[in-house]
Order: C-alpha cells, then structure tokens, then sequence
C-alpha cells in the first residue's frame, strides 16, 4: 500500500494563501476553547495535572493525558472530553509523515490539543517494513507504544520523526531507538529498555496494522475528523501548519 504522494509546488502555493483566514479561525478557535468551563479529567501513565489550568487546556507537553483506547490498537492523545477527535495513520518510516509532523503542522496539531478541545489518536501502521525490507517501522511502532506506558509518547514520537532514518533504510535499529529515548527525560529505565530490545508490544504492533488496513485510509499520512476521512479534495490543507486548523474545525462541524 502506498503512502502519500509529494504535493506540488504550486498546490503547496494554493494553500499558503488561505493561511490568513485560517489563522483568525485558529485565534477564534482557541478563544472559545479557554472560555470553558472547569474540567476536572485526571492525568493517566503517571503524568500530573499540576500544569493543567482549571480551563481544560495543557500549558505543557509533559502535561498532556496519553493512554491506549478500549480496542486496543488506538493510542489517545489529549483530553478524554475533547468533543473533536482527530485521527491519524502513521508508518514510521514514511518520509511523508515526518514531512506532516516536522514542517509545522504537527506543532499546530499538538497546539490544539493543548487546549483540550481537540484529542489525538495514532493508529501505527507497520506496511513499509513489507514493502522495504527490514523491521524499522515494526521496531519503533513496539517503542512508542512502550513509551504510552511511561507516559512519554508525545515527546518520543516528536523525536522519532525528527531524527527518522532515511525510509530506505532500516535505521529503527534497537540500538538508535535507545540513543532517541535518551533524549526524552524519564523515558529510559528497565522496563522501557527491556520492553522494546525484547519487542514486548508485538501482539498491538499486528493488530495496528490491522486496523490501519480496515480504516478506509489509503496511506500514510491520513487523516480522519470525528470518525469522517479527510479526501484527496482537502489534504494539502493536512500540510499546511495555518490552513490545518480550518481543516479541522470544518470537518468537526
């Protein structure tokens, strides 16, 4: 199954142009996110609220919920009483992805959730691995969901795309996923360290792919908005950290 094509430049001009009118519906959007009222949803996987205002929102990554989803193969970002579910389908090794996660509009994704009116949810597919050779993607969807445990996803999955290896290469090594971990505080201990030298996530690594290729989705990245896939019509949007927002709350709607 192919991942995303490259965009063109001139799409990628198109789409700068709706960023004036996508950023005054983001300042709206946000406006209205921390005029609500007190939302008293706990911490889970060992973060503290101490950084969460009585608003909903987050002030700090570290601060935000991570948890995995009753079926098993979804990992939760953000609020548990987020009304807009954004959800996102990966392959590590997609250059694509590191594409949508690095060049903003990750960021502006992750500013949402912040707010606590948007939740984030990852189904990691695994299907490069097939088609190129090797366990990279395999690998590093087994480390992130070992980090959900130490409550470091966002952080580590942040990481990861910004140090991916070339998809061609096989670089998610057991080795180079520690040496990444490592620059995560707190994320390295023996449990993390034995849970992915030992691939102790296999069993939700299949069964995410799995669910990956059920979803509808026709690559990496896709994009659903409260249950409802994202079309080739609207993905240059996907990648465009201003015009993202307006995406979003357009399909919410």
């Amino acid at each position: 199954m192919p991942h995303t094509a490259d965009r063109t430049a001139a799409t990628r001009t198109a789409t700068r142009r709706r960023a004036a009118t996508a950023t005054a519906l983001f300042a709206l959007l946000v406006a209205s996110a921390t005029g609500c009222g007190d939302r008293s949803e706990g911490k889970t996987d060992g973060k503290g609220t101490d950084d969460k205002p009585a608003s909903g929102s987050y002030t700090t990554v570290s601060a935000i919920p991570e948890s995995i989803a009753p079926d098993g193969t979804t990992i939760r970002v953000g609020s548990p009483q987020a009304h807009t579910v954004v959800h996102l389908y990966e392959d590590l090794r997609c250059p694509v992805c590191k594409d949508f996660e690095t060049q903003g509009s990750g960021e502006s994704l992750r500013t949402m959730v912040m707010t606590g009116k948007v939740r984030v949810e990852y189904t990691l597919a695994s299907f490069l691995d097939d088609r190129l050779g090797g366990q990279g993607s395999v690998k590093a969807a087994n480390a992130l969901r070992a980090a959900v445990d130490q409550g470091k996803f966002v952080e580590y999955h942040e990481l990861l795309y910004r140090n991916q290896p070339e998809e061609s290469v096989d670089g998610f090594t057991d080795a180079y996923l520690l040496e990444t971990a490592s620059k995560v505080e707190g994320l390295r201990g023996p449990a993390f360290d034995a849970a992915v030298k030992g691939m102790k996530h296999r069993a939700f690594v299949t069964a995410s792919e799995k669910a990956f290729e059920t979803s509808g989705a026709q690559g990496t990245p896709s994009m659903k908005v409260n249950g409802k896939l994202v079309g080739s019509a609207m993905s240059d949007m996907m990648f465009d950290p201003a015009s993202l927002p307006l995406l979003i709350t357009l399909m919410s709607a």
